[in-house]
């Protein structure tokens, strides 16, 4: 979470080293803040002698892991070199203090002093910051990333002939494919094309989609507009309720169900309703869970199931328009500084950074394992894809070293 700076603390953009020196200030005595500055800040007011001090401490302590001038060659370990040194004291005192959970760095740290401390993080931000992360190789426009969105709606030009121009049928015993969770229409796309749903017709369709194609229509259908299916219902939808009272635990009373895994039925074409319960009652659709359930339904009943969901309101499920890439920026940016060259003491860092690590710091503030309330805040509405799309990005922006320059007092 960000700090406010104390007012004499001036920071400014450089290519060059990142230290700063009081010029009162003794080299025989360790670092120390002046009067009013938070004790955070006392990797700034090092030394030149505490900085030789803590290229040692670092040698010993920290290259076996973080590499050679603190740029990590490992998998999983961050670059710290010309990370900003309040921060990185921070993070040393959290393992050192066991806020951090246990991991190779509590035993790195465990017998060093908090002055060891401040001058191994005062070392680290002289460094020359590490070089991004190269770009890939241009990919064939045919293989091009696309907005998801956009994508899906071109895969649902071929769905419409069936299943309606915005997924709301007007075909009867062709189902209406808005009100679903995405994640209950990818599965059911999959099912058709391995063949453990018969559809001669849906088999060839979605034959040729990879999963990128199953996940971006169905995210389009679930951003239409729901609405109950064109089609005429044959049965009686009053004797539906009655009959439908076992359905609701998967379903929900109405038809809108909870459960992403379980498809929700309200609005849907009842036509399409009555082949698929039949279905699962004669065994040509497998599950043995719907199968109990309709085994005892004779076809009145299932018709008249059938006409009372066709009747509900359908709602729209509970999914988040995708973000773009540079509106995810815009938001890190804020306090990481402009393509993640913090100018804030106390916030790291993230231009250049080692991609896996930057993913798995922000999959541990999306799942809690690592407590922030800003970044718990942040994180929580990404996805995985997105979380990784954001460590790529910061990768390969361009490190600044930065000076805080500390005023003396007037």
């Amino acid at each position: 979470m960000t700090r406010p700076i104390p007012r004499r603390i001036a920071a400014t953009l450089l290519a060059g080293l990142a230290i700063g020196l009081h010029p009162m200030m003794s080299w025989a005595q360790p670092a120390k803040p002046a009067a009013g500055a938070s004790a955070e800040l006392r990797p700034i007011f090092a030394t030149v002698p505490d900085i030789m001090e803590g290229k040692r401490l670092a040698d010993v302590s920290c290259m076996r892991c973080h590499g050679a001038n603190g740029i990590s060659v490992s998998a999983g370990v961050p670059h710290i070199a010309a990370q900003r040194p309040p921060y990185i004291y921070m993070q040393l005192r959290a393992y050192l203090q066991g806020a951090r959970p246990q991991s190779p760095m509590t035993g790195a740290v465990k017998f060093l002093s908090d002055d060891a401390l401040v001058k191994v993080s005062a070392y680290f931000g002289t460094l020359d910051p590490p070089r991004p992360a190269p770009a890939p190789k241009p990919a064939p426009k045919a293989a091009a990333q696309k907005d998801p969105l956009l994508a899906g709606k071109g895969v649902a030009e071929t769905c419409a002939g069936c299943h309606g121009d915005n997924g709301v049928s007007k075909t009867p015993g062709s189902p209406s494919l808005t009100g679903l969770d995405p994640r209950y229409l990818v599965s059911a796309i999959k099912a058709y094309k391995t063949g453990q749903r018969k559809d001669d017709t849906m088999k060839a369709l979605v034959a040729g989609l990879s999963d990128a194609d199953m996940g971006s229509v169905a995210l389009y259908y679930a951003l239409q507009k729901p609405a109950r299916a064109g089609t005429p219902a044959a049965g009686d939808a009053a004797a539906g309720k009655k009959a439908a009272g076992a359905c609701a635990g998967c379903h929900g009373d109405t038809g809108v169900a909870s459960d992403p895994a379980n498809p929700s039925l309200a609005g849907q074409d009842a036509q399409y309703l009555a082949t698929a319960t039949q279905a699962y009652k004669v065994g040509t659709r497998k599950d043995e869970t719907m199968k109990s359930m309709v085994a005892a339904l004779d076809d009145a009943a299932i018709k008249n199931i059938a006409a009372f969901y066709a009747a509900q309101q359908p709602q729209a499920p509970k999914v988040r328009r995708p973000v773009s890439l540079a509106e995810l920026t815009e938001r890190c940016d804020r306090c990481h500084g402009i393509n993640g060259n913090s100018i804030d003491p106390m916030v790291p860092a993230i231009a250049a950074q080692r991609a896996d690590w930057l993913e798995q710091v922000l999959n541990t503030y999306h799942t809690g394992s690592r407590k922030s309330t800003a970044m718990a805040a942040m994180t929580s509405v990404l996805s995985e894809g997105e979380i990784k799309e954001l460590a790529i990005h910061y990768s390969r922006q361009t490190a600044r070293a930065v000076t805080f320059i500390p005023l003396p007092s007037r």
